[in-house]
């Protein structure tokens, strides 16, 4: 018997709960809690409330998901920002 496949959904995070779970309104208009998976914890991706992530979830349980992607933040991205160590000044980095 093979197993089902994932249904991935697209969506917002709305609060962040205890447990490194996340409350998530789904674009289709259900809201479930999600947890992080464990690439995005071994690679220290943050999550916060406010963010777009892509949430995979089994057929069989429909309330709870994985969040496996989270989307770049259009707002982060400012070209006209100073290049990143240049704050400090000075030739030396602290350790």
């Amino acid at each position: 018997m093979a197993k089902e496949e994932l249904i991935q959904f697209e969506g917002l995070v709305t609060e962040i709960l205890p447990d490194a779970r996340y409350r998530v309104q789904l674009d289709a208009g259900h809201e479930i809690v999600a947890y992080t998976a464990g690439k995005m914890k071994k690679n220290r991706i943050k999550t916060l409330a406010g963010d777009r992530v892509t949430v995979e979830m089994s057929p069989y349980d429909l309330e709870k998901g994985r969040l496996i992607f989270r989307h770049k933040d259009e707002r982060a991205s400012t070209p006209g920002g100073p290049p990143r160590g240049a704050q400090r000044g000075g030739q030396f980095r602290r350790r």
